[in-house]
């Protein structure tokens, strides 16, 4: 999922590729990664639209980018994930995270779900 974020990607595929049953692997998933297949791709596909938009994507660029295929629901994931919108983060200056190593950066932008 981290290297084929932007593919489309579903879990009977997952699981078949893993040789578990679809809700075995659910269940497995969830306990090693604390969150369902699905949220994890999502989280992974907004940190990925993150560091684009940072480098000045347009928000559509980043949302085909990724692999979402609505920008609707891109930007209300986004907006779920992040806690503003993608235009919103766009905007806002990144001089923090582009004056550290990437390493650290991707480490300390990584988004976490508010609830």
């Amino acid at each position: 999922m981290d290297r084929d974020y932007a593919s489309p990607l579903d879990v009977p595929t997952l699981a078949q590729q893993a040789l578990m049953s679809p809700a075995h692997f659910s269940r497995e998933f969830k306990t090693a990664y604390g969150e369902t297949p699905y949220a994890y791709l999502m989280t992974r596909r907004i940190e990925r639209a993150m560091a684009l938009l940072r480098a000045g994507a347009s928000v559509t660029d980043a949302c085909t980018a990724v692999g979402a295929t609505s920008l609707g629901s891109f930007s209300s994931t986004f907006t779920e994930i992040v806690g503003e919108t993608p235009s919103a983060y766009r905007a806002r200056p990144h001089d923090a995270a582009e004056a550290m190593p990437s390493c650290i950066a991707k480490l300390l932008t990584r988004p976490a779900r508010f609830v």
